[in-house]
């Protein structure tokens, strides 16, 4: 199997452009040097290197910078930091391949070759290999096989380090940040530096390093948290001597110029992850031994701990509930004189990490994490590893036609659990193990998954031995051990595990349940993990964010291709502790490992906001405008001084009373939606709240309904006829109007320092610029350069930049000259294809209703994302918005809407820029006779200005293709039900 993968993912290719973007005006330029290397023969040979060159001040950097943070809506940076810069991009949405394109990308621009990937461990080391592997083809397709070596840093093989220096091909270095940690100045301590720094005769007497930093490599940190977190570890990067140092995470300690943010709220929102969904079990009235289980520990204003517990209420009820004890309390006494707790006197808290403990003065004592007094900790493991064998099983009832493999991985808290050696060395099945074998032979048995192994693919393997496997580490003799993940005895375990990836997607591999320890943490996941069960007995060393990380990718099927489905990719977590303790956890986790602050409205919330302006061009509102807006919810109590919400905006908002300054009312909306992201929390899907929408057999089987189908069920195909004429008119006439292209500058600033006990500050007295006097460089390829970034001919290029008469533009500023005629040509050039698109309908194809709507099975959430309706063909709505739900609620109470349906995704319409599914089909009675029919699209904003291109070009593509049917129904975008019925 080949892993496919999609190369317009809008958010991706936002976060490549705000990288390669800080670069802009940067000439395609290389800077050469001497390599003085020994050969094979004593006899010394000597090459050109070639490293990369940036003629950008920072100054310049910083003026780009912050264009693409407002643009981002990210905090103004106001120091350009040694040239670091942050993307934070959620697991599982692709950062590897994001940082592998910007790769090209800036060898495109700008023409650097010169690249050397940091990481913090050899399972990511792993992982980043196998990935530049898998994805050569595909950016060999988009870069037209632009050359491109990639090698892991090997100490041995100092001819690497050679052909890096000199080749002229984008040259990819990983190395391991442990390869360059250690350097010693003191010669006497050389042997015990890393070889990177030691001097070497086949090096001439230069230290390896040395020839590496005269690349003046653009360093990309994978991980940087683990990467660059101690004084050493920076020093070694600064010794690469970078360009720049673009530093890639989900979860950054230190934020250097934050350029792009994918944060996990917005993947989540955004469907660009699997949807998480908890299932937990939870013991229930089982009050008839002294319950305790430890929650935590702690030293502030004395000794305390948290513990859950059995108390009786004043009326006699008995229930479980958290309680903080401090020494010397009697939980007789705080149960509420409960006999079963006598004797249970708190004598003793260590706090000491990894040591968290409590004692009674009856002996007892629990570690963080243990409880006392419940069910038996092994029947509630078994029942755990029932409930996820079952939960696997329901999906692949589901998956298996549709081609998708499911896997589900299980986190143990020690090995011997799954696998045992005997004195003799034998290995032997553990008490999970054969748990697991046990449950499953039980399950597979039951009537309801009998199918999944009668079917004549015998996709599906029987026997429980086979299914599944634990992949551990192992120690000198072969036996599996106990690790933290990142010891260099976990070596063969990543390495069987990242060859495996592919193979492990395939049907014709039985294994699908897979058991681990703590090897499987950063640097592994597999996109179709659906399941994650965690059997520990005592504290718990994978935070939550670790576990669900290595299933949240989006799915693929078995040829490769990745499953956008939102009903399909939902990851369920069998979790050892309540839905409410995990929502908790997770979004705690969330708040401490990225910044992200739940109820929280920051200065520069706003800044990103655009509009359209009087003069009818595209504006941002800009930082001081967002500051001002702050200042005003400060100042009407809407927000506290640190941000917080307070329940006054909530209940406004709640209420659509909420309103901002008059000079503001143009862009109130967004306003407002930026303001409800913030107050929104984390929506995570609770098993038991899981609901099967049905079809509502009346609606889906009336007359009005079929009449409606019948008008929409017919398919289209799509021509583009493009008048080239009217391309090259409209592009020599803006191009002759566009704004002068100046010349490059210097910008020259004159301060006053002043030196005090507080520390030395300065003040600017003089700012001016001056065009840089340097002589005339060659001039670049410039038919070529557009030709590369528009795809038109040379004929139609030259035509254009010759009919323009703005040449004097070029000598000023070739780079800028060039940007500026690319972006109006790729302007123009969508407006046409879109003008010039036109669609028929074709005879005999069309989607059959029962393939649609009957063959797909449609879950939703009782509590987050449904709502009941009477008038839909379904029983229920699942929505994706709340413009969704409030337009689906006024349609059902609407006494004219006759029927409705949200549209399934296996309905939609062909266009160039992929496969669009519209929202809704409606049939509204006017006048009490007539009956108009309706396709629409609900969005947060109808002003085609404020709508992203893809938006509104798959909204123009709509509208013709609805057009072409000629069977009455009207293709609409709305915002409002009553915008829509004020317009019938």
């Amino acid at each position: 199997m080949k892993i496919k993968f999609i190369r317009d993912q809008e958010y991706q290719l936002d976060a490549i452009s705000s990288i390669v973007d800080i670069f802009q005006g940067q000439a395609i330029k290389a800077a050469n040097f001497t390599v003085s290397l020994e050969d094979q023969v004593k006899m010394h040979e000597t090459d050109l290197g070639i490293g990369n060159l940036l003629e950008l001040t920072d100054e310049e950097l910083l003026s780009s910078v912050n264009d693409i943070q407002m643009r981002n809506g990210l905090p103004k940076s106001i120091d350009i930091n040694n040239r670091n810069f942050t993307i934070e991009m959620e697991t599982g949405t692709g950062k590897t391949y994001v940082y592998t394109r910007t790769i090209y990308e800036l060898n495109k621009n700008y023409g650097f070759t010169k690249f050397i990937i940091v990481v913090p461990s050899v399972a990511i080391r792993e992982g980043v290999y196998k990935s530049l592997q898998i994805t050569k083809e595909h950016f060999g397709e988009i870069y037209l096989n632009q050359p491109c070596n990639y090698f892991i840093y090997d100490s041995s093989k100092p001819g690497l380090i050679k052909n890096y220096a000199t080749s002229s091909d984008i040259e990819i270095m990983i190395i391991n940040i442990d390869a360059f940690r250690k350097s010693f100045d003191d010669p006497k301590k050389e042997s015990r530096a890393n070889i990177i720094h030691r001097v070497s005769e086949k090096m001439n007497g230069k230290k390896p390093i040395e020839l590496v930093a005269e690349t003046n490599p653009v360093v990309i940190i994978d991980e940087p948290q683990s990467v660059d977190n101690t004084e050493k570890a920076k020093e070694a990067i600064a010794s690469l001597n970078p360009l720049c140092i673009l530093r890639y995470s989900a979860t950054h300690r230190q934020r250097y110029n934050l350029m792009y943010r994918l944060d996990p709220v917005d993947a989540y929102e955004k469907k660009l992850v699997k949807q998480i969904q908890v299932s937990s079990i939870k013991a229930m009235d089982n009050f008839n031994k002294p319950y305790i289980k430890l929650l935590n520990v702690y030293n502030k204003g004395g000794y305390k701990a948290t513990v859950e517990m059995d108390i009786k209420n004043n009326k006699g009820i008995v229930n479980r509930i958290n309680k903080t004890i401090k020494l010397d309390d009697d939980l007789f006494l705080i149960s509420g004189e409960r006999d079963l707790y006598q004797g249970y006197v708190l004598s003793n808290i260590d706090c000491m990490p990894g040591l968290e403990t409590i004692e009674f003065t009856n002996g007892e004592s629990l570690q963080l994490g243990q409880s006392m007094g419940d069910f038996d900790l092994d029947e509630m493991k078994r029942q755990q590893i029932k409930s996820a064998i079952e939960s696997h099983l329901d999906k692949e009832r589901h998956y298996i036609a549709k081609g998708i493999k499911v896997l589900s991985l299980f986190f143990i808290d020690r090995v011997e659990h799954y696998r045992y050696y005997d004195k003799d060395g034998n290995p032997h099945k553990g008490k999970y193990a054969k748990m697991f074998e046990e449950e499953y032979e039980y399950l597979i048995n039951l009537p309801k998954y009998r199918t999944l192994f009668e079917d004549d693919k015998n996709m599906l393997e029987q026997d429980s031995t086979r299914v599944h496997d634990g992949y551990f580490s192992v120690d000198n003799k072969g036996k599996v051990k106990d690790t933290r993940g990142d010891s260099l005895a976990d070596y063969d375990t990543y390495s069987l595990i990242m060859k495996d990836k592919e193979k492990l997607l395939s049907f014709e591999t039985p294994l699908r349940f897979i058991f681990s320890h703590s090897t499987l943490k950063e640097g592994w996941d597999n996109p179709n993990v659906f399941g994650v069960c965690t059997l520990v007995e005592a504290r718990d060393t994978l935070t939550k964010r670790q576990k669900i990380g290595r299933g949240l990718r989006l799915c693929v099927n078995q040829d490769g291709e990745r499953v956008n489905d939102p009903n399909i990719n939902i990851l369920t977590v069998m979790a050892n502790e309540s839905f409410a303790d995990f929502a908790a956890g997770l979004q705690k986790e969330i708040e401490d490992e990225t910044g992200v602050k739940f109820g929280i409205i920051e200065k520069h919330s706003f800044a990103s906001i655009s509009f359209i302006n009087e003069e009818g061009e595209r504006e941002s509102f800009g930082y001081e405008a967002s500051e001002d807006v702050w200042s005003y919810l400060l100042k009407e109590e809407y927000i506290k001084p640190s941000g917080k919400v307070t329940d006054k905006l909530k209940e406004d908002i709640a209420k659509n009373e909420f309103q901002v300054e008059y000079e503001y009312k143009q862009i109130e909306g967004k306003i407002i939606d930026v303001i409800k992201k913030s107050i929104s929390k984390l929506n995570i899907r609770n098993k038991q709240n899981e609901v099967t929408i049905s079809l509502n057999k009346d609606k889906y089987q009336s007359k009005d309904f079929n009449t409606l189908w019948d008008k929409i069920k017919q398919k289209t195909v799509y021509s583009i006829n493009m008048d080239l004429k009217k391309l090259i008119e409209d592009t020599i006439f803006e191009i002759k109007t566009m704004p002068t292209v100046s010349k490059q500058r210097f910008l020259f600033e004159k301060n006053i320092v002043d030196i005090k006990k507080s520390g030395v500050t300065g003040e600017t007295v003089n700012v001016r610029y001056m065009e840089s006097m340097t002589a005339k460089e060659s001039l670049p390829d410039l038919i070529r350069y557009i030709q590369d970034e528009t795809k038109l001919t040379r004929k139609t290029v030259t035509e254009i930049v010759i009919g323009s008469k703005r040449l004097d533009d070029f000598r000023n500023n070739p780079q800028k000259y060039m940007e500026a005629v690319v972006q109006v040509l790729r302007k123009n050039i969508r407006r046409m294809l879109l003008s010039g698109i036109k669609y028929e309908k074709v005879a005999g194809m069309e989607f059959y209703k029962q393939e649609v709507f009957e063959e797909s099975e449609l879950k939703g959430d009782l509590n987050i994302n449904t709502i009941d309706v009477t008038k839909s063909v379904y029983e229920k709505v699942i929505y994706d918005s709340e413009v969704e739900k409030r337009f689906a609620q006024a349609m059902d109470k609407d006494e004219d809407v006759k029927v409705f349906t949200k549209l399934p995704s296996r309905f939609y319409i062909e266009t160039p820029i992929g496969n669009y599914n519209p929202d809704w089909a409606v049939l509204v009675e006017k006048n009490g006779f007539e009956k108009l029919y309706f396709v629409i699209e609900t969005k947060g904003s109808t002003d085609e200005e404020q709508l992203k291109f893809i938006e509104h070009d798959k909204i123009t593509c709509g509208k013709k293709h609805f057009a072409a049917l000629e069977t009455g129904v009207e293709y609409q975008v709305a915002k409002e039900f009553y915008e829509f019925k004020s317009g019938i």
